[in-house]
């Protein structure tokens, strides 16, 4: 086809082939119909003019998927009246020749990839009405003959990287109805031209760096809807008459900043307004009691500021049909909770009141509140009992009632709750049973009970839900306890000693969890037992099994502990049969019973998974040698100082990653030895687990040296944030990921703190990690992270504080572990510790949600990714985060992302403080981030 012809030509279509041939994506086949089969005016998304025939008017390619470049010739189409390409993958620079289209009044190129500045004669497109560049990439300032645009109704420029001040022309542009320039980093204050915009109805100025007060004039533009702020640094009050001026208001959000005063009573003037959202900010004095005058009221959001104040707005809350949320935590309101409280809407979804000094009960009422979802009363001076009725809530989801004065039985009624997956009750004087309902939650995943004083008279079963965490000690005070059946569940950890003090248990079932270490050996003290079932667990080598003076019956296994005689002790068990010839036992039938673990006969024994993990036998070499294709290059997932890490394939098809010494490296062979010994002795659910291990001679007769661990079929978390490595397509062999969301991000931060926070503080003796990165963390096919290589690891004596090496595989006198994770104590000579372990992942947890590595070039001289970081916070937080956790799901959620941000970088910024007594120790670390996760709804 002949493109010279000009496509607003009768015949012509010259330059929508030339836009054609710049897209190099379409998946859905958009642009098979532009072709010479039919007319360029019938083609997919080409509308022509009718009284201009054969001239193109308006191009509209909404959502198809196009992705490339746009190309220049579209600026030939000289009387195209609207060009929408919104929503699809086009990048590169705006063409300057947009500018050529002066009929043009709608432009809209939103939720794209263009970069580069914005064309600078826009200014030319005199009739533009709509200028739409949403979520795109574009820096440099916003032009300022941008002002010119006399008859520009919405200009959207947020989610791009612009700088500078916003142009004082804007306030040129008298027929604005909606300005939306916010997430960028816009700096400076607020233009005072913006209060001459007389028309403007939607402002949204939120997530830049502007500074200053909000020109009082603002104010006064009664036609303001829409008013965003949130996330920048502005400071002083809101005018006393704001719901007077303003009466269109239907959401005002001024949160993050540095406002102060008081919160307004004329808002209640406002009476179509909706959201009121003025959280972390420094507003004090009451909360109005008026607000029960918006009908519409749907978010009422105060949290983090210094209001003072009793409850009595509650009351005047119950007017509210539409409320869903109520935020007014950590304030300084007293007094108590008021009954009103259950007459609120049944609309409302979510109540967060903890850390507010509240007293008195929980209202009987609240059993009204049927749709409620999360409710937060934590961190109070709440007395009384748990009325039954809080079983009504039959959508409740999360429930913190922790650190207050809570007293009585938990009421049955709670196992109504089927929905709830987060039961937070610890720190109050409840007694009594823990109700055997609790067995009805199925969706369960936190549960804490911890500090105070229950007891269990008989039966208590938790199975089959999603308990996580690790069995605390206090299960010894349950001296009544019968039965416990705590199976299918997630929970970690060694099995504490003291359940050998529940002297009437007779049920015991821990089956399928990740329990890890010794079975206690104090539970040959429970005579009383009948049925103990510890199958599919982590628990670690079973050297010795005495099952003596017992009614065991049916056959011995010939397999695992069983195999050594001296390890077993099973005399006066008078119907056993089978098992080796060294034990003495009559045949079994021809027919024989069931092998006798699975008995429920006095002690029900130590099931088949047990007997399948107590010792690991020797795999020789050559089997390794084929499940690597004979240690092949193409096999390598991982190289350390003294070792490589393989991929191998088994017999029956599945994989593991088989780690080989090089005993040629001064050091390798102490380090295998001291690496089978720790690594065998400690289990959790989120460290790299071992599954047998290779001593045996290579074809040469060499010695040769290997630990076999479970394979991670995501590959490191190193290659996860930063996509572009080279090892990326190996790692990953179904193509390449999407990136890691926030959720997934906190969850896996969580997963590694539960892992180093185990190794400081549950090991016996301390174990401090010591090389702690990305690259030393793999995520398993469920995207669980899993810490890995302990090559450096120190284990720390409680006696004496004494580091002593578990991998001497590199000298000891030279800093240990990798440039940016190393504590600065470490290179002034001092000894390894735990708070160096805290400062290594303070910066790894920077690194994943900035995805900015440590040792970028641009970190020198007095510049550092954690000084990167904490200057930047809190107000400049969409600055320094990873834009590619943000994804189309979360675009209507990003003010409560961005706040999740800061509580998460804060936490890395202290974690990675330069002088070790300033950072948090890693069980704090960890239950900040499981508050985090629960406040912010990160499911």
């Amino acid at each position: 086809m002949d493109k010279s012809s000009d496509a607003n030509q009768p015949d012509g279509s010259a330059r929508l082939i030339y836009f054609r041939d710049s897209v190099v994506e379409d998946p859905l086949g958009v642009l098979n119909s532009w072709n010479d089969s039919s007319h360029h005016c019938e083609w997919q998304g080409v509308v022509c003019s009718r009284r201009h025939p054969g001239r193109v008017v308006s191009l509209n390619l909404t959502s198809k998927g196009l992705g490339g470049l746009l190309s220049p010739h579209v600026g030939n189409l000289s009387f195209l009246i609207n060009l929408r390409l919104l929503n699809n993958s086009f990048h590169g620079e705006i063409p300057q020749s947009i500018g050529h289209l002066f009929r043009l009044r709608r432009l809209v190129l939103s939720n794209n990839s263009f970069g580069g500045e914005m064309p600078t004669n826009l200014s030319q497109c005199s009739k533009l009405e709509i200028l739409n560049l949403i979520d795109n990439q574009l820096v440099g300032k916003i032009p300022d003959d941008l002002g010119s645009l006399s008859k520009l109704l919405l200009l959207g420029l947020t989610k791009n990287n612009l700088t500078g001040s916003s142009p004082h022309s804007i306030g040129n542009l008298s027929q604005l109805y909606a300005l939306s320039v916010g997430s960028n980093g816009l700096q400076g204050e607020i233009s005072d031209t913006l209060s001459k915009l007389h028309g403007l109805a939607f402002v949204q100025l939120g997530f830049n760096q502007l500074t200053g007060e909000i020109p009082p004039a603002l104010f006064n533009i009664s036609g303001i809807s829409y008013f965003f702020t949130s996330g920048n640094q502005l400071r002083g009050s809101i005018p006393r008459y704001i719901g007077d001026t303003l009466p269109s208001l239907t959401f005002l959000d001024f949160s993050s900043n540095l406002f102060t005063g008081v919160i307004p009573p004329s808002l209640s003037n406002a009476s179509n307004l909706q959201h009121i959202i003025f959280h972390n900010n420094s507003f004090h004095g009451p909360i109005p009691a008026n607000l029960g005058r918006l009908k519409a009221l749907e978010v009422m959001y105060f949290s983090y500021n210094q209001l003072r104040d009793d409850y009595s707005f509650i009351t005047s809350l119950t007017n509210c049909s539409r409320l869903e949320t109520i935020g007014v935590n950590l304030n300084f309101l007293e007094g108590p909770l008021p009954d009103s409280l259950g007459n609120l809407s049944n609309s409302v979804r979510e109540i967060d009141m903890s850390d507010t000094h509240m007293g008195g009960t929980i209202p009987p009422g609240i059993g009204n509140l049927f749709n409620l979802s999360f409710l937060d009363l934590s961190n109070n001076s709440l007395v009384g009992r748990v009325p039954p009725s809080i079983g009504a809530l039959h959508n409740l989801q999360e429930l913190y009632l922790s650190r207050n004065m809570l007293m009585g039985e938990i009421p049955s009624s709670i196992g109504n709750l089927t929905l709830l997956n987060r039961l937070h009750v610890s720190f109050n004087d409840f007694y009594g049973e823990i109700p055997e309902s609790l067995g009805n939650c199925r969706q369960l995943i936190e549960l804490d009970l911890r500090n105070n004083n229950f007891s269990v008279q008989s039966q208590r079963s938790l199975a089959h839900n999603k308990l996580s965490g690790s069995l605390p000690s206090q299960v010894g005070s349950l001296a009544n306890l019968i039965e416990l059946d705590l199976s299918y569940n997630k929970l970690t950890g060694p099995i504490p000693s003291s359940i050998s003090k529940c002297l009437l248990l007779e049920r015991l079932s821990l089956a399928v969890n990740s329990f890890q270490g010794e079975i206690p050996p104090a539970l040959g003290t429970l005579r009383g037992l009948e049925e103990l079932d510890f199958s599919h667990n982590d628990f670690s080598d079973l050297k010795y099994l005495n099952l003596s003076l017992n009614k065991l019956e049916g056959e011995v296994p010939k397999q695992g502990v069983f195999l050594n005689v001296s390890a077993v002790s099973i005399f006066d068990n008078r119907n056993l049969c089978g098992g080796i010839a060294e034990l003495n036992l009559p045949s079994c039938k021809s027919n024989p019973s069931k092998p006798f673990w699975t008995k429920k006969v006095k002690v029900i024994t130590i099931v088949a998974a047990i007997l399948s993990c107590v010792i690991m036998s020797l795999l020789v070499y050559h089997l390794l040698f084929r499940a690597t294709y004979g240690f092949s290059k193409n096999n390598v997932i991982g190289k350390g100082r003294c070792s490589t890490v393989y991929k191998g394939t088994t017999q029956e098809g599945g994989c593991v990653a088989v780690k080989v010494l090089n005993l040629g490296h001064r050091g390798a062979s102490k380090s295998f030895i001291s690496e089978c010994r720790t690594l065998g002795a400690i289990r959790h659910r989120n460290l790299m687990k071992i599954l047998n291990v290779c001593s045996s001679v290579d074809y040469h007769g060499n010695n040769f040296k290997a630990l076999l661990y479970e394979y991670m079929a995501n590959g490191s978390l190193e290659n996860w944030i930063h996509q572009g490595n080279k090892e990326i397509k190996h790692e990953h062999e179904h193509g390449k990921q999407r990136p890691l969301g926030l959720v997934q991000r906190l969850d896996i931060t969580i997963d590694i703190a539960s892992a180093i926070k185990y190794l400081h503080e549950d090991c016996s003796p301390k174990i401090v990690h010591g090389d702690l990165k990305p690259s030393n963390v793999l995520l398993d096919n469920k995207m669980m992270g899993r810490v890995g290589d302990l090559g450096l690891a120190k284990i720390i004596s409680a006696a004496t504080t004494e580091a002593m090496d578990i991998d001497n595989c590199s000298s000891s006198m030279v800093v240990r572990g990798s440039v940016g994770y190393i504590p600065p104590e470490y290179g002034m000579g001092e000894m390894v510790s735990t708070q160096g372990d805290v400062y290594s992942y303070g910066i790894l947890l920077l690194e994943m949600f900035t995805g900015r590595r440590p040792t970028e070039e641009a970190f020198k001289d007095h510049l550092n990714l954690h000084t990167f970081v904490k200057v930047a916070l809190p107000d400049r937080v969409m600055e320094i985060v990873d834009l590619a956790i943000f994804n189309e799901e979360s675009e209507n959620d990003i003010e409560r992302m961005i706040d999740c941000f800061a509580s998460i970088l804060r936490i890395g910024v202290v974690c990675s403080m330069e002088l070790p007594w300033d950072r948090m120790d890693m069980a704090e670390v960890l239950k900040e981030l499981h508050k985090i996760r629960a406040r912010y709804g990160a499911e």
